[in-house]
């Protein structure tokens, strides 16, 4: 019996120590985890429910060379509401939830009065601290907010909460909007344009907010205000010019709507600087009976093509510069057809020939036959010479563009796979090469730039607050193309295509222009020309004025497929009304306008031209002796002034007021630009005009 007794207490004894023992692990198990770990535990804890979030900065704006916004980014808000913020006693939230809920129905109309006033309610009872208001609310809408019914007390004891956001826009939609860009948040190499090459500088720098896990996993402010602000993008200003840049797609978009074409670009560069000034691309979109226009690649950047007739210029100048030719040297286009190897035959689109031209005349008029002869003639023998000259001149040069996708410029060479004994001749007439619009268009502006090729420029400066924080300047490319002899002959070749050429419907009479037509054949694939369906493209590359280049222009129409296809008909218009617009917007560009001396009047004050008895009065009370007439207008050489109809009239030497009542009269439109009065004006007084005609008027 005690034997058994006894064995029930080691039993007893060996549970009772297990219990203990076990006890003993769970209280240094817990005594571990809250002095030695605890820590790193609180810090998990911490972690599941605190977290820093990234906020976004503003990001920098795009703008104009004359500070219109290009692109901007708008503020835009999300608006929560913690209802069960510990600052919100029950009492204040009966007596201003009815008011709140009115004050939100009015100003955002989604909802009426009572479902506000059922959500609120329902938020408070549920314990919903970041109850979703309203997304995508406006600068002003939640400025008004913030002024409402138990908002108005402040975060702890109102519960508003607005998160910030930003929309990019841009202010003139389709303007250079290729050319803007956009930004890909997820895809780097998706962005495009401006916002895409400057993306380090627009973006700025993010900042964090201190954000906790509540219910339903959703993540809410802990404090107001974030703990590192981020640092808003710096603006970026552009060379375009807005109002040049309006003009250029507008006359683009005109041609391409009337000769139903495919797509279009035109760009307008400063000569000395490089500066982009203007660039359009446009491509037709849609069904053949229901279409429109709109801009979907860069096409003046990224798109190379055969550019035909415009290459010309290049294979003259290499003969040029090697001294095989001059512009009187004859040149014979026979009867406007050239047999070449295998029986390919090439012809010029005058049906007969012009028979025995001079080298200008044959470029004039734009002779497959003339200028494949001088090829011929000079490089058939060694071919590899021509294309060398070509290489030195820089025609197929990278642009190391500040904005991307640019392709590399195809120039064959005697040695590639695809080279044949035809390949000569077509070169040097604008075929088996590639260029894109833009850097055929440097390869002219270096020529109206004295032989001097500037990388273009899009981006002239950036800007933090007002401060210029880095300036752009066009990097030179070459110094000199090739010779100033060679540069002033293929300048009086351009000149002689506007003057007697097949540009000779744009003479202007104001300014000269000089450029080249191009009308190329687009190869379809792998079918060539030998498709049913033969497609053009149109084009005109040149520079004004001539006589002291300003801008260059070109313009490229891809595909018309509506009564013409040349160069001439449908390139040329678009090109003289980009350069109508820039002469008229540029005084620079207009030649001073002469008068005679007058010494009678030395030392006497300067009388404005104006009205007769207006400036009878005026020296009447300077004690200066008039004699002129008191009726009509009159000038300080005393003659009586009758503006002649539909004849610009000479206001120099007017005020203001006086030149504007006389113009406008006249049925002009004034643009003044300067104070004082007027020492210029754009349109030569006596030339004929019409109603509604812009002259441009400068006072100094």
């Amino acid at each position: 019996m005690a034997e058994k007794k006894n064995d029930i207490l080691r039993r007893t004894y060996l549970v009772f120590a297990g219990f203990l023992i076990f006890g003993m692990v769970i209280v240094g198990r817990i005594g571990y985890l809250q002095f030695v770990q605890g820590e790193y535990w609180k810090s998990k804890a911490d972690f599941s429910t605190l977290s820093y979030h990234t906020i976004s900065p503003m990001r920098g704006n795009i703008y104009a060379s004359d500070g219109s916004l290009l692109a901007t980014s708008l503020p835009r808000y999300d608006i929560h509401v913690d209802l069960n913020s510990h600052g919100i006693k029950s009492d204040v939230f009966n007596d201003n939830v009815d008011s709140l809920a009115y004050c939100l129905a009015q100003l955002f109309k989604g909802k009426s009065k009572n479902e506000y006033k059922r959500i609120l309610k329902e938020a408070r009872s549920e314990g919903n601290r970041y109850l979703l208001l309203k997304r995508n609310v406006s600068y002003s809408e939640q400025k008004v907010l913030r002024n409402f019914p138990l908002f108005r007390l402040g975060k702890n004891k109102g519960g508003l909460i607005v998160d910030q956001l930003s929309r990019r826009e841009k202010p003139f939609k389709l303007l250079a909007s290729r050319t803007v860009g956009y930004k890909m948040e997820n895809n780097a190499l998706e962005s495009v344009g401006i916002e895409g090459a400057f993306d380090n500088n627009l973006r700025g720098t993010t900042g964090k907010r201190l954000m906790q896990r509540i219910a339903g996993n959703v993540w809410k402010p802990v404090n107001n205000e974030n703990e590192i602000e981020p640092l808003d993008g710096s603006d970026v200003i552009t060379t375009i010019d807005l109002n040049l840049q309006d003009v250029a797609e507008n006359a683009l978009m005109n041609q391409l709507q009337a000769s139903e074409a495919e797509m279009g670009c035109a760009i307008l560069m400063e000569v000395s600087t490089g500066h982009i000034k203007a660039i359009a691309n446009l491509k037709r979109n849609g069904t053949e009976n229901s279409y429109s226009y709109g801009e979907d690649y860069n096409y003046a950047i990224g798109q190379g093509t055969e550019p035909g007739s415009t290459f010309k210029l290049a294979t003259l100048m290499a003969a040029m510069e090697d001294g095989y030719i001059d512009l009187d040297d004859s040149c014979d286009t026979g009867n406007g057809e050239l047999r070449l190897a295998g029986g390919v035959m090439m012809k010029d689109s005058h049906h007969g020939g012009y028979g025995n031209v001079s080298v200008k005349k044959a470029f004039a008029v734009s002779s497959n036959v003339g200028i494949s002869k001088i090829a011929i003639k000079y490089y058939g023998k060694d071919p590899q010479k021509l294309m060398n000259r070509l290489r030195s001149m820089h025609i197929a040069e990278p642009l190391a563009m500040q904005l991307p996708g640019e392709p590399a410029a195809r120039l064959k060479d005697t040695k590639d796979k695809d080279w044949s004994k035809i390949s000569l001749p077509f070169i040097s007439i604008g075929y088996e090469s590639k260029l894109t619009p833009l850097q055929l268009l440097t390869f002219y502006n270096a020529v109206a730039n004295n032989g001097k090729m500037v990388q273009p420029l899009f981006v002239k400066e950036i800007s933090n607050k007002g401060k210029v924080v880095k300036a752009y300047e066009a990097k030179v490319i070459s110094e000199n193309i090739c010779s100033p002899a060679t540069i002033t002959m293929a300048r009086r070749m351009l000149e002689e295509v506007v003057t007697t050429g097949t540009a000779s419907h744009i003479k202007h009479a104001q300014y000269t222009i000089a450029g080249k037509t191009g009308t190329a054949q687009i190869a379809q694939g792998k079918d060539g020309y030998k498709t049913g369906k033969v497609k053009y493209q149109a084009s005109f590359c040149g520079y004004f004025p001539a006589d002291e280049p300003r801008y260059s222009c070109i313009v490229v129409v891809y595909g018309p497929s509506k009564n013409a296809y040349y160069g001439a008909s449908i390139a040329c218009p678009v090109f003289k009304d980009i350069a109508d617009k820039a002469y008229a917007l540029d005084i620079k560009m207009h030649k001073e306008v002469v008068q005679s001396p007058d010494s009678l009047y030395a030392g006497l004050p300067i009388v404005k031209s104006g009205r007769g008895f207006s400036t009878k009065q005026a020296t009447k009370n300077l004690n200066v002796k008039y004699n002129g007439p008191e009726n009509g207008w009159v000038t300080k050489q005393q003659s009586t002034y009758t503006p002649e109809d539909e004849k610009v009239p000479n206001v120099t030497g007017m005020g203001l007021r006086d030149a504007i009542y006389l113009l406008e009269g006249q049925g002009m439109m004034v643009k003044p630009v300067g104070r004082g009065a007027v020492v210029r004006q754009s349109l030569q007084p006596g030339a004929k005009f019409q109603k509604g005609q812009q002259i441009i008027i400068e006072l100094g």
